[in-house]
């Protein structure tokens, strides 16, 4: 069966990263796409270095195995009801979050995902992956964005780009802090269209978009606030792209190798608006095991009707339509 190389650029979401899961999980499947390059932030640069670790180790199926199990042991930590509400213990700890910092709620610096990475991933055998790898972090100190490649990374890389510093120390990596790479690039799209060998780019993306009516109680102005923090970034780096691909087209001399991948360049997007867009913005938080299985079969679904809709698409042209996309 043929295939075709594409870029995944994976959007963070803590635990709405299992709708990534099952998005990913469905294309695999199909056989269709090679994955060429992949980016993320948070629970998105999770998902991408599982996904190329697996493929090291056996390809779609070594793919799909290797984000299996990672989800299904990080619900396994979480074994609560499958009430979509977080523990009330939760809820509180969160109001605390706004008077002390993570150093004083967390003192030891207690954090599963460090361990569930180290043994989830073999890093010596990941940093040689033939795969491009783009995993954003927030350089706190200067709040630019940090791009980690694949030779470089451990699981101090992972942690830094999912540390939300409310309820996790803040991650030092030779001497420099980061934060959640949400924060400067959700996901990171600029080193795919610049430095990837793909031609298609799908961007699967968790934040909601769109609201249909404003929010007006203090908890949905919360939510809103937050989903435009970690989608704002998103919404630049499309414009800068939009406009980069225009002037590559009005190009009337000799077009270089940029010029001509830009001009080439393919957009793709599967979006999970209609899923988390109905669920509390604390579930982020709480991957217990009904939420997962959920999101799961979530995005499967979605990622399905995108195939019927779109897949035959892909290698020939874009099915984003950008400038609608960007407003």
């Amino acid at each position: 069966m043929k295939t075709t190389e594409i870029a995944l650029a994976l959007q963070g979401g803590g635990a709405h990263g299992a709708f990534t899961w099952g998005v990913l999980d469905r294309l695999l499947e199909t056989r269709r796409y090679h994955p060429a390059a992949l980016s993320g932030a948070s629970a998105g640069a999770m998902n991408a270095a599982l996904l190329a670790y697996g493929w090291m180790e056996d390809g779609y199926d070594g793919a799909r195995e290797a984000l299996g199990q990672f989800w299904q042991r990080l619900s396994a930590l979480y074994p609560w009801p499958a009430a979509h509400a977080p523990p009330v213990a939760l809820q509180g700890l969160l109001q605390l979050s706004h008077f002390l910092t993570s150093d004083q709620l967390n003192p030891f610096d207690y954090n599963p995902l460090r361990e569930l990475i180290a043994s989830s991933i073999d890093f010596a055998r990941l940093r040689t992956t033939p795969i491009q790898l783009f995993i954003a972090a927030t350089h706190v100190n200067s709040g630019r964005l940090k791009l980690f490649h694949a030779h470089e990374l451990s699981v101090e890389h992972l942690l830094a780009s999912a540390c939300l510093p409310q309820l996790h120390h803040t991650v030092h990596i030779d001497g420099e802090a980061y934060w959640d790479g949400g924060l400067t690039a959700n996901p990171p799209l600029f080193p795919l269209a610049y430095q990837g060998r793909a031609r298609d780019i799908v961007l699967v993306t968790l934040v909601p978009q769109q609201w249909e009516e404003t929010p007006g109680r203090a908890g949905e102005v919360e939510r809103r606030l937050n989903d435009i923090s970690f989608g704002s970034s998103l919404h630049t780096e499309l414009q800068g792209l939009a406009i980069a691909k225009r002037e590559a087209g009005r190009s009337l001399f000799g077009l270089g190798r940029l010029e001509r991948h830009l001009r080439q360049l393919r957009l793709h997007h599967i979006d999970a608006d209609a899923t988390t867009g109905a669920l509390d913005s604390l579930s982020k938080l709480t991957p217990h095991h009904g939420l997962v299985q959920q999101l799961f079969a979530a995005g499967r679904e979605r990622a399905q009707a995108w195939l019927q809709e779109h897949g035959a698409e892909v290698g020939r042209k874009s099915t984003m339509r950008l400038w609608r996309r960007i407003g």
